[in-house]
């Protein structure tokens, strides 16, 4: 799992906000209480002699280990897309979502989907923004993404932090 940290100076600290690039390879950003950022990717393929099932297993419980590492999550933000370019893409979102929003509901954290073109209109002030250009507007806000996925999530996290200051 890469992984990157960047204290963000002047929060407000009304909790962690965890976002989410879902899929098998998944991008991840937390923002803690304190203003602290992290960011990285981690994936819940299941190994060669397992279920397809054990892809979610490992999800909930990784999720189960933010909470422990980062204490209460405040809110959950996740990518949301619409349409995917094979079957097999939209069942393995279909899955994570569903778990997602299956933990969520049960751990009373409220969650919400950000269409892909909003984030990276947000994030570049193009809707089509290329993968490399998420990137580099992640790098010019001082992250290091290891890759797309992780500057999905900390797009999404910037997002979220720009919607809750706005409100």
């Amino acid at each position: 799992m890469a992984e990157t940290t960047l204290q963000q100076n002047g929060q407000d600290g009304n909790g962690s906000i965890l976002a989410l690039d879902l899929g098998s390879k998944m991008g991840w950003a937390l923002r803690q209480a304190d203003g602290t950022v992290t960011c990285g990717t981690v994936e819940f393929r299941p190994g060669r002699f397992e279920g397809g099932g054990m892809a979610f297993v490992r999800f909930k419980k990784w999720l189960n280990e933010v909470i422990r590492f980062a204490g209460p999550i405040g809110s959950v933000f996740f990518e949301e897309v619409r349409a995917h370019a094979g079957v097999t893409a939209s069942h393995v979102y279909g899955g994570f979502l569903s778990h997602l929003s299956a933990w969520a509901e049960e751990a009373e954290i409220p969650y919400q989907g950000v269409p892909v073109g909003t984030i990276k209109r947000h994030a570049t002030g193009k809707g089509n923004a290329s993968k490399e250009e998420v990137i580099e507007a992640m790098r010019r806000k001082g992250h290091n993404p290891a890759d797309d996925n992780a500057a999905d999530a900390l797009a999404i996290l910037h997002w979220a932090l720009d919607e809750e200051v706005a409100k």
